[in-house]
């Protein structure tokens, strides 16, 4: 497949239209003219992306959750739930499995079993097959902006009917949706119908509506490097940019240690701005977004809470401008509302607690740079396998291990890049695999893995990792063998 970081034309991207609007009946209902006169009728309090900007001119942190059920009526409730219980400055539409695999026949089965049996049969909201009216019901039902959320590595169908629907912020990207979600999909495939979401979503701002895009900043959410997500952000934040995208919220997933995690969203957002400009997108507005804990809770709801306001704790005091919250039910299931709209009033209490400070620590400052150098070595490396196009030189890095995302299922990742906890809980790199780091960065990972074996009495290796993986479930951070 030929791929390339380049703009689709008008002539391709209208062919490409017809074909994905036949792909499901409601792609008929899709109207893009008149879904973009619904969108500019819209209150601003439904306006994703400038509540994202009023946010960051004020310093203050949105909190946003994760939540969808399959009947629209049920759906409706849930959203107006945490709207008005859990004080949701923002909130979501997270899509079920069956959607995201374009499997929409499984999902319309899933929705009428829902309601014949009284309870959800599917695990979210299946946007396509309830169509353009039925998610502007969904809309209208709430005060505050919606935004998509799912895992879908071709999302081209879903993007029309929910951006035709009145969602003002879309997720998800053609390397942040393959790598951590999919087994056999090329990376070629996933970069360009993501490119499409993007040309659609820059379709939408040239008529005068503006989308927030949202790449998915934790990947496999388990002990990855800030470098690594950081990487893929940038680049998805680029390929954006290209197809005409002007306001992106990119994401890390928080690792544990607080300095690390405050210096990993300043860098961020520091250096999306810094390659969006390098490579001529002036006008792309750029803002942060923390997810909570993405690995193992512990069972107990208190001690979750505990883990929740950690998470809160570090999106107060690096200042990004929204949170993804967390549920005292992580460890058990799908989280009742109730319990979804009470991680979001501790996220909030801890967010407003903070408001005024900021952390002044000495070692902040030396995390911050070996983030930037190790993250400018991974783009510039993708740049340079792609000779200066990045989605060739990604899909070339992906297969090289430039780009290596731990613990993920996709065979194109090379899986030779490991990760563990140093001994002040900060993630380091245990294996380098194919990085393509300098010397001074491997030795700095080296003896910060060495300071832990040594504490420990044990050699570095892959019990470390294991021990890591299971530790917050646990009650701790780093994997210690006396815990």
């Amino acid at each position: 497949m030929d791929i390339r970081n380049k703009r689709i034309s008008d002539e391709e991207f209208s062919k490409l239209r017809q074909e994905v609007l036949a792909q499901w009946p409601t792609g008929k209902e899709v109207d893009l003219e008149e879904s973009v006169a619904y969108h500019k009728a819209m209150p601003e309090s439904r306006k994703f992306g400038k509540k994202l900007l009023n946010a960051k001119k004020d310093r203050r942190t949105l909190i946003q959750p994760r939540a969808g059920v399959p009947v629209i009526e049920e759906h409706i409730k849930l959203m107006q739930y945490l709207e008005k219980y859990g004080e949701a400055d923002l909130l979501p539409s997270t899509i079920d499995s069956y959607t995201r695999q374009n499997r929409y026949e499984e999902a319309e089965n899933g929705v009428k079993e829902s309601v014949r049996l009284g309870r959800a049969m599917l695990n979210g909201f299946p946007a396509v097959n309830h169509g353009v009216a039925n998610c502007r019901r969904v809309v209208e039902s709430v005060n505050v902006p919606l935004q998509v959320r799912h895992g879908t590595p071709d999302a081209r169908l879903l993007t029309e009917i929910t951006l035709a629907g009145g969602f003002t912020s879309y997720e998800g990207g053609g390397i942040s949706y393959n790598l951590p979600y999919c087994k056999n999909v090329p990376m070629e495939r996933t970069i360009r119908d993501w490119q499409y979401t993007d040309r659609l979503v820059g379709e939408y701002e040239k008529m005068g509506v503006s989308i927030n895009r949202e790449p998915y900043g934790p990947l496999t959410g388990t002990l990855v490097p800030p470098c690594i997500s950081h990487a893929v952000a940038i680049i998805e934040a680029l390929l954006a940019a290209e197809q005409g995208v002007k306001n992106i919220t990119v994401g890390y997933g928080q690792c544990g240690n607080l300095v690390q995690d405050v210096a990993a969203i300043k860098t961020l957002e520091e250096l999306t701005d810094e390659y969006l400009k390098k490579y001529g997108y002036d006008d792309v507005q750029v803002t942060t977004v923390l997810h909570q804990w993405m690995g193992g809770f512990p069972a107990d709801e208190a001690k979750a809470f505990g883990v929740i306001s950690s998470g809160s704790l570090i999106a107060a005091l690096s200042k990004a401008t929204k949170v993804i919250v967390k549920t005292p039910h992580e460890a058990v299931g799908i989280p009742t509302m109730e319990a979804n709209a009470e991680g979001l009033r501790c996220t909030k209490q801890v967010v407003n607690m903070f408001y005024e400070q900021t952390l002044q620590d000495k070692n902040l400052e030396i995390e911050e740079e070996i983030i930037r150098l190790e993250t400018r070595a991974i783009v510039d490396k993708c740049f340079e396998l792609g000779n200066g196009d990045i989605a060739v030189g990604t899909c070339r890095a992906v297969e090289a291990g430039v780009v290596d995302v731990p613990f993920a299922p996709c065979r194109i990742n090379a899986g030779l890049m490991l990760p563990c906890r140093d001994n002040n809980g900060a993630i380091r790199i245990l294996e380098m695999g194919n990085l393509p780091f300098s010397k001074e960065i491997i030795d700095f990972h080296k003896g910060k893995i060495d300071e832990r074996a040594k504490a420990e009495n044990r050699s570095a290796s892959f019990q470390m990792v294991v021990d890591d993986v299971y530790a917050i479930g646990k009650g701790r951070l780093v994997g210690r063998p006396k815990y």
